[in-house]
């Protein structure tokens, strides 16, 4: 009896010993994630927070100002601008960001011949840097010999001063961050279309559903999880839109465009004032987090 508990003992140390090798190994492969995350999100993270509380040159030691620095950005006549600006490039971004990828994996989906090859052409200005992409549309919006007013020209309409003018400004930078970001939200909507059943389609089409029909009470209850990850990834995304702005029209013509993000550059590296834009950067954060966890919790009740 002895024995065989003596032998049971060994079988289980072994098993231990073993459990712990592969743990240790998995711990450590996970280690060099963790530390990325810890040292780029993180650490910055809680950096944003300190400093927005502080006076704060990095060359004087920081002096603690409470609440001084949300009281100047408060102030500012820009932050009003900057915030609706930025809810209105989200929500116009919505209706063309997120529908249009949408449509497009639809027809994609349907498609026999070719399909390669038009997945290769939507996904084409992802794999474009983003100041080349921005850079071609800004050429693209010249009032002067800029393709868009050539083709206006074509149509016998008037020019338009796409970037120079209140009007058309915002909805210039939709554009652009439309054409820039296309080919991803298509792809990923083209994987889950492609793993919805067939026998689905084929059993509402025999009911004699529509492709409309189909859409809706097939396509869309089936992708229903994709599409609300993505609109919340896509609302996240748009409120932080910083590029456009920055290389297209620098927050004018007379602030309408001028974004949070590109507000809180322009306090932390023209204006010298790290705390007024570490202050913006928690506002924001706050907002986000805000609504990511309304969005989550009412996706989770409805799921």
């Amino acid at each position: 009896m002895t024995a065989l508990q003596n032998r049971s003992r060994k079988t289980d140390g072994r098993r231990l010993g073993l459990v712990a090798r592969r743990n240790i190994t998995a711990y450590g492969f996970l280690s060099g994630a963790l530390i990325c995350f810890a040292f780029f999100s993180w650490y910055p993270m809680f950096r944003e927070v300190v400093l927005s509380f502080q006076e704060n040159n990095f060359v004087d030691p920081p002096v603690w100002v409470g609440f001084d620095n949300f009281t100047t950005v408060f102030k500012d006549p820009a932050f009003r601008s900057a915030w609706i600006n930025t809810a209105v490039f989200t929500l116009l971004a919505l209706l063309c960001g997120y529908l249009i990828p949408f449509v497009i994996a639809l027809v994609l989906n349907e498609l026999r011949h070719a399909r390669g090859y038009l997945r290769f052409v939507v996904y084409l200005p992802v794999m474009l840097p983003p100041a080349v992409s921005v850079l071609l549309f800004k050429w693209f919006y010249d009032p002067g010999p800029g393709l868009f007013n050539q083709i206006l020209e074509l149509a016998h309409l008037p020019g338009l001063s796409w970037l120079d003018s209140r009007d058309t400004a915002l909805i210039s930078l939709v554009i652009v961050s439309t054409w820039m970001n296309l080919g991803s939200g298509t792809l990923i909507y083209l994987a889950a279309l492609q793993s919805v059943p067939g026998e689905l389609y084929e059993a509402a089409e025999l009911d004699g559903a529509g492709v409309l029909r189909r859409i809706w009470h097939v396509t869309i209850p089936q992708t229903r999880l994709i599409l609300l990850v993505m609109l919340l990834l896509q609302i996240i995304a748009t409120m932080q839109v910083f590029i456009e702005p920055y290389l297209l029209t620098g927050g004018g013509p007379e602030d309408a465009t001028i974004s949070v993000v590109y507000l809180m550059y322009q306090y932390a590296f023209n204006f010298g004032n790290f705390g007024g834009g570490s202050a913006l950067g928690l506002m924001l954060m706050l907002v986000l987090f805000v609504f990511s966890a309304a969005y989550l919790r009412l996706s989770r009740d409805n799921t």
